[in-house]
């Protein structure tokens, strides 16, 4: 007899509610219970970020750094920074050089924040990427060069940070009396553009990096590459696909399953244990097998006093 010649088997969101529903024993019915239901399925996603890494999640960025700039910000759904190197080079030229990572503690120890040279050292700093409106706006209009720009005050601003004015996002790196200083225009992929005075001011909580030293070389010779593990993608409208790769679809299935029999008070405890245990047993199965399967590999490191 012959196969299906095919592998191509994927659940969309409603069928995987409806294979959730039914181990709880309950028969969908209303639109409500699709609306919790991908409310949960969100809420686990998130929990499946906090349980470590999941591969398919990982990506590789760069971004190009300019002399003299510390701060860059990196895509907004980042949960955290893997692996980063810094690049010089390009082509048969190209040389990737590690950069250590150090903790907010140690950074802020660093006496001279803006010393130059190849960049050594990364500082991750985690942000939400949330954003709000201030009452302040620019006080004169200015050119899409300018690197300096006059506020109609600074009250409540961080000494460092990013805002927003009309559809750009601007690195500012000292604050000065009414002045922000060491603008670094176009951050977050916008465009660096002129601004009229009035323009309201919105500061952005963008996730970033700081680097150490600040880069010393022209023409932007160096490069900071990354792999980044980002969110998981929204449940959606019910009509998608999820973001999660066909060998953790049962482990999707089990723990939304016990999410849902944990907010229905029609499901028996007896029943809600054995949902989360078999939702544990499925993580287990899911999260051996989703890893890195390639042999460690230890040298001992020599050092001559």
């Amino acid at each position: 007899m012959a196969t299906s010649g095919t592998n191509s088997f994927a659940l969309d969101l409603n069928d995987i509610i409806e294979e959730a529903y039914e181990r709880t024993g309950i028969e969908v019915r209303t639109g409500y219970q699709y609306r919790t239901a991908r409310r949960s399925f969100n809420l686990l996603t998130i929990e499946w970020a906090n349980r470590g890494i999941n591969l398919w999640t990982i990506e590789q960025g760069q971004i190009v750094m300019n002399t003299g700039q510390i701060t860059y910000p990196i895509p907004i759904d980042t949960i955290d920074l893997l692996d980063h190197v810094v690049r010089t080079g390009s082509d048969t030229t190209q040389i990737d050089i590690n950069i250590n990572r150090v903790s907010e503690s140690t950074y802020s120890t660093y006496p001279n924040k803006n010393a130059t040279g190849r960049p050594i050292q990364v500082w991750i700093n985690r942000q939400t990427g949330s954003s709000y409106v201030t009452s302040i706006t620019l006080a004169s209009t200015i050119l899409s060069t300018d690197t300096t720009i006059t506020l109609s005050s600074t009250n409540g601003l961080p000494a460092t940070g990013f805002i927003t004015l009309d559809n750009e996002v601007i690195l500012y790196q000292n604050v000065s009396g009414n002045q922000l200083l060491n603008c670094f225009r176009g951050q977050n992929n916008t465009t660096a553009a002129g601004h009229s005075s009035g323009a309201v001011v919105t500061v952005n909580n963008l996730p970033s990096i700081n680097v150490w030293p600040s880069p010393n070389a022209p023409g932007n010779q160096y490069t900071f590459v990354y792999w980044r593990l980002r969110r998981l993608q929204d449940a959606g409208d019910g009509t998608n696909t999820p973001d999660i790769p066909f060998r953790l679809v049962p482990c999707l299935v089990a723990g939304l399953a016990y999410y849902l029999g944990v907010k229905s008070p029609e499901v028996p405890p007896d029943r809600i244990g054995m949902l989360k245990a078999d939702y544990e047993q499925q993580w287990e199965f899911a999260s051996t097998e989703d890893r890195e399967k390639a042999a460690n590999r230890y040298v001992p490191r020599m050092v001559l006093y």
